[in-house]
């Protein structure tokens, strides 16, 4: 499966102990790292003004994007140390500090903000696991819970049948699982997702990328639309910035927008790009992004045409590419 290499927890060097945390029955959580997740449960003044900024970006970014008459709806995916504090057997923290449960109870209010911490805690239980057990990325079926809750809050209808698409098996070691001594392995399940959409534009950087065979290793600046004409798809144009639980590639929560409307961009930032939203004009922007990376405020102040150009000199000087040419 693709990863986001940046999300891999390396060794925490100032105490020399290990980022991850071994939980019950083999499960792994991120503790450390350069987001320094645990202590993202604590409290703290300077915590207590992130989160009142990220509310007050929120409601900016909702008001403006209505004023041009679109509609924005923020996600942030909560924690595996958010959702499965039942899993971590016994590990010093306060779930209820989670930075999804305060800006919950901060946004409720705002029909632009989803929250998935709620609906992830009562599935927790249920006969299919919303996280990998040796990974900080959800499974399939944590995607498709959360894509089910977005397509709610844009009374959008999935398509019938999308979260029966053929499904197959991967044994491998996870990001988690590749830091511990033994680097225990997990089978995981993956889909054959895509079947109307098509990709019909990706920047260099993904081309560049996808031709030397590393496209695991690209994140942000990742830049590709996805056109769907199947009959009766919902006629919506969505741009969608995001992180490594959406994806350019359409095995994610990319990949399951590409199949329910007609027109989906995915943008991998943190930040909007007014510019690009104005010169698309969707009718819906999404802004989905891990509760690890909240520890960053951003400025809106990403250029899609940046990435484009940093693509074309990255192309230029690819082997690889030149060789597919």
């Amino acid at each position: 499966m693709l990863r986001d290499r940046r999300e891999t927890a390396a060794p925490d060097a100032a105490t020399g102990a290990s980022s991850v945390h071994v939980g019950r029955d083999g499960w792994l959580f991120l503790t450390g790292g350069s987001n320094r997740v645990l202590a993202q449960y604590g409290r703290g003044l300077r915590r207590w003004w992130l989160l009142r900024a990220w509310a007050r970006l929120i409601e900016a970014r909702t008001a403006r994007a209505a004023r041009l008459g679109i509609r924005c709806v923020h996600t942030f995916v909560p924690e595996k140390l958010s959702v499965y504090d039942n899993l971590t057997g016994g590990l010093a923290y306060d779930p209820g500090r989670a930075s999804t449960r305060i800006l919950a109870r901060r946004l409720m209010d705002l029909p632009g903000y989803v929250d998935l911490l709620t609906p992830f805690r009562a599935a927790r239980d249920g006969p299919a696991p919303l996280y990998q057990r040796t990974d900080t990325h959800w499974t399939v079926d944590g995607c498709l819970l959360a894509y089910r809750e977005l397509m709610r809050a844009l009374h959008a209808v999935p398509p019938a049948g999308i979260g029966e698409r053929p499904r197959f098996e991967i044994d491998g070691v996870r990001d988690l699982g590749a830091k511990l001594p033994g680097r225990p392995s997990e089978v995981v399940q993956h889909w054959v997702l895509q079947r109307d959409a098509v990709r019909s534009y990706a920047n260099a950087l993904v081309e560049t990328h996808e031709a030397a065979g590393r496209g695991d290793e690209l994140h942000t600046g990742a830049h590709v639309i996805y056109r769907n004409a199947a009959p009766g798809i919902d006629p919506r144009r969505v741009i969608l910035f995001g992180d490594s639980y959406a994806h350019f590639a359409p095995i994610l929560l990319t990949g399951l927008f590409a199949e329910s409307f007609a027109e989906v961009h995915f943008v991998w930032s943190s930040a909007l790009d007014w510019t690009y939203i104005e010169a698309v004009r969707p009718d819906i922007v999404v802004a989905e992004l891990a509760e690890r990376f909240l520890t960053r405020l951003p400025k809106d102040d990403y250029d899609v045409e940046t990435g484009r150009r940093r693509g074309l000199k990255a192309r230029a000087a690819s082997p690889a590419v030149a060789r597919a040419a």
